[in-house]
């Protein structure tokens, strides 16, 4: 079992490193926590929030074209249960460059958003509490 301490990493290439690590931390709010040069070919970026178990990295290896994202369905999800916030969050969202589209399952449209990045990778910001 993995402990309860842990860190989740989300990490994924991309061919746009610092235009797609501008709008992911406009867009959400997150911060810029880490990132690394010519790491073996590698360049990257490590962001979330310093007090969230969680981090997006976002990678770029030299010479290597990765292209757009394989399916509609490949998804970050959010559930911002404050109705509030969910509006502030969803215009960060629009202002960051992301694109608001039709979800590819018609469920994350009945209460929540769903937006595309540069690389059509897609983020939900779902208005409500994430329930078992």
């Amino acid at each position: 079992m993995i402990p309860t301490s842990s860190v989740l990493r989300i990490a994924r290439p991309t061919d746009r490193l610092d235009e797609i690590t501008s709008m992911y931390i406009s867009g959400l709010g997150f911060q810029m926590l880490s990132g690394f040069k010519d790491h073996n070919g590698f360049d990257g970026s490590i962001i979330g929030h310093p007090n969230h178990a969680y981090h997006l990295e976002f990678t770029h290896h030299t010479g290597t074209e990765v292209g757009r994202a394989p399916t509609k369905d490949n998804l970050l999800i959010f559930y911002i249960p404050d109705p509030d916030s969910w509006v502030e969050n969803c215009k960060n969202m629009e202002l960051a460059g992301f694109i608001c589209v039709q979800s590819y399952n018609s469920y994350w449209d009945s209460v929540g958003k769903t937006y595309e990045d540069l690389d059509g990778y897609r983020v939900v910001l779902q208005n409500s509490e994430w329930v078992e």
